[in-house]
């Protein structure tokens, strides 16, 4: 059984920050990617950030210079530190991996979620 744990979500005022976080537990498995989504209410989900194996990075154009995604090694997972934060980062942000299990294969797995609200 594999399971993306994620925490660090809130509440924080314009111009803070925040840092997700996100684990990956279990065991037999090979990450290729992780990222994190998020979906507005009213909008459709968008990829916030990426990051592969080999440390490639890749952000949507509205958080780039503003959040970072980062590899957690300790725990197999990753990061997303958020600042600079504005209103319209306010949105349910979700943990994604990619991963490799022995004798399963390839499959997307989520998190459950965690909510930023962005307000002053």
């Amino acid at each position: 059984q594999v399971q993306l744990v994620e925490s660090g979500g809130g509440l924080v005022q314009p111009g803070g920050s925040l840092r997700l976080s996100c684990a990956v537990s279990g065991s037999n498995y090979r990450i290729y990617t992780m990222g994190w989504y998020r979906q507005a209410p009213g909008k459709q989900r968008e990829l916030v950030a990426t990051l592969t194996s080999g440390g490639s990075t890749n952000y949507e154009d509205s958080v780039k210079g503003r959040f970072t995604i980062s590899r957690d090694n300790a725990k197999n997972g990753v990061y997303l530190q958020m600042n600079s934060l504005k209103p319209e980062d306010t949105a349910g942000y979700s943990c994604y991996a990619r991963l490799l299990r022995l004798g399963i294969g390839e499959s997307n797995y989520w998190g459950q979620g965690t909510q930023v609200t962005v307000s002053s």
